[in-house]
């Protein structure tokens, strides 16, 4: 145990922390490097294309997961699917650092990150469910320390690879992304003992559950319409992300156009040097937190794993040089020029300051149902556009840029963000509790598929952005998002009795 939980959950953590940097740091730069003026490096897109590509990749990145989970059930079992997928993401930053060299090898890294993240990212969800039992107090907590390093590595991954990749060059940006997905993979290869049975093959995992069951005599098999009552539960919320990410994920497509074309990023005199410090800072202390996560993981199982926290270690080497070195050129600096990436770290920064709090709120202090956490989530998402829309009231019909306030971009993330702490770990939680064993895989295998539906819808809607400013206003166009999720939520909350009795005492 570390930190009162099982030690695999921290061997999980950091794979899919690395995993993590490696997905949302070539994210962060996807958008910005296609529409970025070919004078610069960019391929100068327009917004319309550049946000179509964003549906169709993050689409189908949340797609495959569903072939991933029913592969992993029938064939490999959680590790190897997790390893393999590992290799092949790591292959497909690789290429993607070759882009200047032929376009093909930006679309091969694209598939390949796609197919990668398939095997990998339903099973490592699935796995974390495992080392808890249902009824456990714990397992909510789990999967938000969980959601902490998920959050870890997606605020390291865009603050560093969008930095280098927009003030160093691009290929540098995908190249590095690539570099902490191979120390991810060996992290968790050289750990995976630790985890007993658990992500073994099906043969394996199967006999270990027969053994269970014969010695334990009280082990009932649950009836079938209690196990048809919670699957309709685990469908609704299902539903429900859709309109969640739907206005979550305008983050790497119409809020990065908004960030780059209408925000005044550009700051002199004191509030130049204040972003540099607040900037340091955000820097810098992530990396602590998670550092002495790492330390404490390391003080038990070293001596039984050492490659495992040697190899993290390294990783972990690499990075403080990368902040330091990131900190000390901007105060080298004369202009502070904030890069369109930097806002998206916003999200995750909020997250790894606020996850233990909403944690320990779910143990100690109030723990809602499901369904009204989710409802939380979807209204407060919706509050963020409303922030958003007042925001750009200033920017004229039809206008191509702006100089707004910072301020209203950093409250919408603080907003999106404290809905995602309600949703999204809650979700993953849920569907690993309400879930029948066998169909584990499979169900979070939909459950990213909602996220796959959420996230073309996402995409497909950015690239709206100019026709409805030109002719309307940019005000209409994030009101528009507001109001979806807003709506569902009240939906949600007319539903909670009915779901939380078709639960039937999970919660």
């Amino acid at each position: 145990m570390v930190m009162g939980h099982p030690a695999g959950l921290f061997v999980l953590f950091f794979t899919e922390m690395w995993e993590r940097f490696s997905y949302y740091g070539m994210r962060a730069l996807l958008t910005v490097f296609l529409i970025t003026e070919i004078g610069k490096g960019g391929w100068e897109w327009t917004n319309a294309d550049a946000m179509q590509l964003y549906a169709w990749y993050t689409g189908l990145v949340y797609l495959t997961p569903l072939l991933g989970g029913i592969l992993a059930d029938k064939f490999t079992g959680f590790r190897k699917a997790i390893l393999l997928g590992a290799l092949i993401m790591t292959l497909g930053h690789a290429s993607m650092a070759f882009e200047g060299i032929s376009p093909n090898f930006f679309y091969a890294g694209l598939v390949m990150m796609i197919l990668g993240n398939g095997l990998f990212k339903p099973n490592i969800s699935s796995m974390v469910g495992n080392l808890y039992p249902d009824s456990s107090s714990k397992k909510d907590a789990g999967y938000t320390i969980f959601y902490m390093g998920i959050n870890a590595g997606a605020f390291l991954g865009m603050l560093l690879c969008g930095y280098i990749g927009e003030k160093i060059g691009w290929h540098f940006g995908f190249g590095l992304a690539g570099v902490f997905m191979l120390f991810g993979m060996l992290q968790f290869y050289f750990g995976r003992k630790i985890f007993g049975v658990i992500g073994e093959t099906p043969k394996k995992q199967f006999e270990a559950e027969l053994e269970k069951i014969a010695d334990d005599e009280d082990e009932i098999e649950t009836p079938a319409h209690i196990v048809r009552d919670r699957l309709v539960v685990v469908g609704v919320l299902m539903v429900a992300s859709i309109f969640f990410f739907f206005a979550f994920e305008q983050a790497g497509g119409s809020m990065t156009v908004f960030a780059k074309d209408y925000t005044q990023r550009v700051l002199e005199g004191n509030s130049g040097v204040i972003f540099k410090w607040i900037d340091a800072i955000l820097t810098i202390f992530p990396i602590i937190i998670v550092t002495w996560v790492l330390y404490s993981l390391g003080k038990k199982i070293y001596k039984t794993y050492p490659l495992t926290i040697i190899f993290t270690g390294i990783s972990f080497l690499i990075i403080w040089f990368l902040g330091g070195w990131k900190v000390y050129r901007e105060f080298s600096l004369e202009q502070t020029e904030v890069t369109v990436s930097w806002f998206q770290i916003l999200n995750s920064f909020f997250i790894i300051t606020l996850a233990s709090s909403f944690s320990k709120m779910w143990e100690k202090v109030w723990n809602p149902s499901g369904p009204v956490k989710f409802a939380m989530g979807l209204a407060l998402v919706g509050i963020g556009f409303v922030v958003l829309s007042i925001g750009s009231n200033s920017i004229p019909q039809g206008a191509t840029s702006a100089s707004v306030s910072m301020v209203w971009l950093i409250m919408a993330y603080f907003f999106h963000t404290t809905g995602e702490l309600c949703l999204s770990p809650v979700g993953l939680s849920y569907v690993s509790k309400l879930s029948p064993k066998r169909l584990a895989g499979l169900l979070f295998g939909l459950w990213f598929t909602a996220s796959a539906i959420a996230n073309f819808i996402a995409g497909m809607t950015g690239s709206y952005i100019d026709q409805i400013s030109q002719k309307y206003s940019m005000s209409t166009f994030f009101l528009i998002i507001a109001a979806i999720p807003m709506f569902a939520a009240v939906i949600l909350l007319i539903l909670n009795p009915k779901l939380k009795k078709m639960m039937h005492g999970i919660n």
